[in-house]
């Protein structure tokens, strides 16, 4: 069992950064594959970034390739998403999520989910 806990979300002004923060329990944490996920009001959860639980791997949408940056502390247990450049349209929840087998962008196969944190960018 992995138990995902996210943070850093907030109120931003367009062209702002936030970083969020996920961290996970459990003493497995390196061998999870990791990823950050969003859903705004009336649309389908989306795909934001992932990373492979070895050698760190990254994987983005094309919404927010350049703009967003993912990365693992595997001592901390923790996974970041670092938002430059923000949007209106990057206003979501976000959720983190884990999976021991698959990296990749299908939010049906990760096992593990957070409780979202709301990023909410003003223009």
């Amino acid at each position: 069992q992995v138990r995902l806990v996210e943070s850093g979300g907030g109120l931003v002004q367009a062209g702002g950064s936030l970083r969020l923060s996920c961290t996970a329990s459990g003493r497995t944490f390196s061998t999870y594959a990791m990823g950050w996920f969003r859903q705004a009001p009336g649309k389908e959860r989306e795909f934001v970034a992932g990373i492979s639980w070895n050698r760190g791997v990254t994987y983005y949408a094309d919404s927010v390739k350049g703009r967003f940056t993912i990365s693992r502390d595997n001592a901390k247990n923790t996974v970041h998403l670092q938002m430059n450049s923000l949007k209106p349209d990057d206003t979501a929840v976000y959720y983190c999520a884990a999976d021991l087998r698959y990296t990749g962008s299908q939010a049906e196969r990760y096992d593990y989910w957070g409780q979202g944190t709301q990023v909410t960018v003003s223009s």
